[in-house]
């Protein structure tokens, strides 16, 4: 087991932070809306090991809307969320996932990396600690902030039930 890593708890809705083996924090997560699975167009939080292989966003304001890891210009108020009802927000910050596992979450039609999983902000209003996203980790953005200012490019990322040694 690595020293420092994160655990996304799928049964808490919840991401514990890791350091020197100790859990140092945690924070409400929201997981997705179709249950866990691993195959790209799923809809579905990939499980097993990842690793966060990009961060993006660290010179942006709170509430930064993002698409396809660029932002767009807009800041997220209830407004635009009125004029856009159907939009999947990706805020704040974006940590994008790569799977470690081959043939698991790893190559193929199971790769985290190309299914642009990701740990982002979401809208403070969403409801978190309930499995509602479309694969991705869902956050509040302060906690994002905190989270994303804390750990490396590079941190182990465990996605499950039960944390387990990487194969």
């Amino acid at each position: 087991m690595p020293s420092h890593y994160i655990f996304v708890d799928t049964m808490k809705q919840q991401l514990q932070l890791y350091e020197n083996g100790q859990q140092v924090k945690a924070y409400p997560v929201s997981t997705a809306l179709n249950g866990f699975g691993e195959v790209q167009g799923s809809e579905k939080t990939p499980r097993g090991w990842h690793k966060i292989r990009a961060k993006i966003g660290a010179d942006q304001p709170i509430d930064t809307v993002f698409k396809g890891r660029r932002p767009t210009g807009e800041i997220y108020s209830p407004a635009l969320a009125e004029q856009y009802p159907n939009r999947d927000w990706v805020l704040t910050r974006i940590m994008w996932l790569s799977g470690l596992e081959p043939g698991y979450n790893r190559l193929g039609n199971v790769d985290t990396m190309r299914r642009f999983i990701y740990i982002h902000g979401c809208p403070d209003e969403v409801t978190l600690e309930k499995p509602l996203s479309h694969g991705c980790v869902r956050m509040h953005n302060q906690d994002l902030l905190e989270l994303y200012d804390r750990v490396p490019v590079g941190i182990q990322v465990f996605i499950g039930e039960k944390l387990r040694e990487l194969a």
